[in-house]
């Protein structure tokens, strides 16, 4: 991709056709996701309980967006400035250095790729502006012998920065449970013991038209939970609120967190998972890091058996998650529509 990022004008193999380009000028800034400060010290000041607030706030985010940031969430802001650094000097590494990780084959532990969309028949897909590198994670077994050696310090700084968000993502996930009226670990076991595990790095260089292209296709996530880190002071990560793009403009050491089709599955659609993306700009690089946490393929999924009643059958069907990443690859080059195959018909 380096040498296209160089080109005065955009190379046709980025060009969308013009029902799926962006269309900044219509992308509201009026309002945007929820801010939400983890520290319960903060909020227990005057009587009130922080951590019922804080659920409230967790609740009433993934309800009505699906996405929010948090502050004051616990994870060092000098290892997320390191572990931007170390993604960012991974993506600058020699395009031949690269090369050796590059992949086509989902199956890969560890691979770079491109993204794209399927171009009408007889064309060429269409890429997206941005480079993906993505491997596992665990919060407590060491991965990194299978990552990269250079940059030298990338092996070192994700271990450790793996460990703080296996904290993170359980803290969440306590929350999002204790906001459904269910036990705090009941979101955890549902998703299963074995949890499937990634890290995406995700890398958006300066884009000569960005009316014309996107770094990140329309999409949901197919996991359960995913918190980003992104660059200060660049916008790129848009979100549907209201029928309407809203752009995620990022906080000062803060992390975004969106919940993927698994969570509204087991929430039996209280909680949403929202259609997302990430536009391009002329003049700065971005840099995010995803941390994906979702059930393993054996792993059964549907509605919680105690957030079914009268008032609220079941929105979706039991399967097992292997079915539905068939489904999603099956969708692969398309706006993808997964979870809505295994909704039930009367709803």
């Amino acid at each position: 991709m380096a040498s296209d990022t160089s080109l005065a004008s955009l190379s046709p193999t980025y060009i969308l056709p013009e029902d799926m380009r962006p269309q900044l000028s219509k992308v509201s800034t009026l309002k945007s996701i929820p801010i939400i400060d983890l520290n319960e010290d903060l909020y227990s000041q005057n009587g009130d309980h922080g951590l019922s607030r804080i659920v409230h706030q967790v609740s009433q985010a993934c309800e009505e967006y699906g996405f929010f940031q948090i502050i004051n969430h616990g994870v060092p802001e000098e290892l997320c400035q390191k572990m931007l650094t170390a993604i960012t000097d991974f993506f600058n590494l020699p395009s031949e250095e690269k090369a050796q990780y590059f992949s086509t084959d989902r199956t890969k532990q560890v691979r770079l790729f491109n993204y794209h969309l399927k171009a009408s028949e007889g064309q060429e897909n269409i890429k997206m502006w941005s480079e993906a590198f993505s491997h596992n994670w665990h919060p407590l077994e060491n991965c990194t012998n299978l990552l990269p050696k250079n940059p030298p310090q990338y092996r070192e700084v994700f271990d450790e920065y793996a460990k703080e968000m296996g904290r993170l993502t359980n803290r969440l996930l306590s929350l999002m449970s204790l906001g459904l009226g269910l036990e705090k670990d009941c979101l955890v076991k549902k998703i299963g013991d074995n949890p499937r595990l990634r890290a995406q790095g995700n890398y958006y260089p300066p884009c000569p038209d960005p009316e014309l292209t996107l770094g990140l296709s329309v999409h949901t996530d197919l996991n359960a939970l995913t918190a980003v880190l992104q660059s200060e002071g660049v916008t790129g990560l848009q979100v549907i609120t209201d029928g309407k793009w809203v752009s995620v403009d990022p906080v000062p050491n803060a992390f975004v967190v969106n919940l993927g089709d698994q969570i509204q599955v087991l929430s039996n659609g209280r909680y949403k998972s929202v259609h997302h993306r990430a536009v391009t700009n002329k003049e700065k690089l971005r840099v995010s890091l995803a941390m994906f946490y979702g059930p393993n393929p054996d792993t059964w999924m549907g509605p919680i058996e105690e957030l079914i009643d009268e008032e609220h059958p079941p929105v979706y069907r039991r399967y097992r998650h292997s079915e539905f990443l068939e489904e999603f690859f099956r969708q692969e080059g398309t706006r993808r529509m997964v979870k809505d195959a295994f909704q039930l018909r009367n709803n």
